[in-house]
């Protein structure tokens, strides 16, 4: 499957925006048929960045939301610079 296919959207909210300050994790709208291997995968392929983790979250809207952590030597705020969230 595409990367582009995969992740849609940065998810943004205030705590999302947290996340990326306290603890190196962005958090994105994904395709809800996607494993965490996947979004792993096309993360890593989209923005040249290493994935410590990946957690996922299916919202009460029926939206799949993946919380990817960063390994320490990247930065979720260089991302989030890079997408135009900050």
């Amino acid at each position: 499957m595409d990367a582009y296919s995969i992740i849609v959207k940065p998810h943004i909210t205030e705590k999302t925006m947290n996340l990326i300050d306290n603890n190196n994790e962005l958090a994105f709208v994904v395709y809800r048929g996607s494993n965490k291997k996947q979004i792993k995968r096309a993360f890593e392929e989209l923005y040249d960045e290493s994935v410590k983790s990946v957690n996922t979250h299916i919202t009460s809207k029926g939206i799949k939301v993946a919380y990817i952590t960063l390994l320490e030597e990247n930065k979720a705020e260089d991302v989030a610079v890079k997408l135009g969230v900050f």
